[in-house]
């Protein structure tokens, strides 16, 4: 392989994984105090208030609490997908064959360490009901960019 191909091999490869790496960092910044419910309450609370004006306080323990978790929901969600367009296009046979898997188990780990990283801020803590929301995000992701693989390249039937 001569220089050019391996600086394409190169970029290929931080094409795939950079924007995966690039978000780990961001949920592990996200897990310290910056993103605390007391922080995100400062922009969600009146966001709510705007939207519905008549809410009461209960209500809006409530719906923060929705939006956060929704949030946690969403993020490794985010993450399942950027882990398997990394691991479906490696250059590793064993990989792309095993990307959900893999990408479900980075999700998993990710789930775990964040959970752990936050247990040691005072404004945060860990909590397993918190991985439960973030694995079944990447689970569902993952689920859904499964089936839209599958009805794009269907299987013929052997019947």
């Amino acid at each position: 392989m001569d220089s050019l191909d391996a600086a394409a091999v190169w970029r290929r490869r931080l094409w795939r994984y950079v924007p995966l790496l690039l978000w780990v960092g961001f949920i592990l910044c996200a897990s310290t105090g910056t993103l605390s419910a007391s922080n995100t309450s400062r922009v969600v609370r009146p966001l709510l208030l705007w939207l519905m004006p008549g809410i009461s306080e209960e209500g809006l323990w409530w719906a923060h609490f929705v939006v956060r978790k929704s949030a946690h929901f969403t993020e490794y969600a985010i993450l399942a997908l950027l882990a398997a367009r990394a691991f479906l296009s490696s250059s590793r046979s064993l990989l792309r064959r095993r990307s959900y898997t893999v990408a479900l188990l980075l999700v998993t780990c990710c789930a775990l360490l964040d959970e752990y990283h936050q247990s040691f801020f005072a404004t945060r803590s860990g909590a397993i009901f918190d991985c439960l929301i973030d694995i079944t995000g990447g689970a569902a992701a993952l689920a859904l960019l499964w089936r839209a693989r599958r009805e794009q390249s269907p299987v013929e039937d052997s019947l």
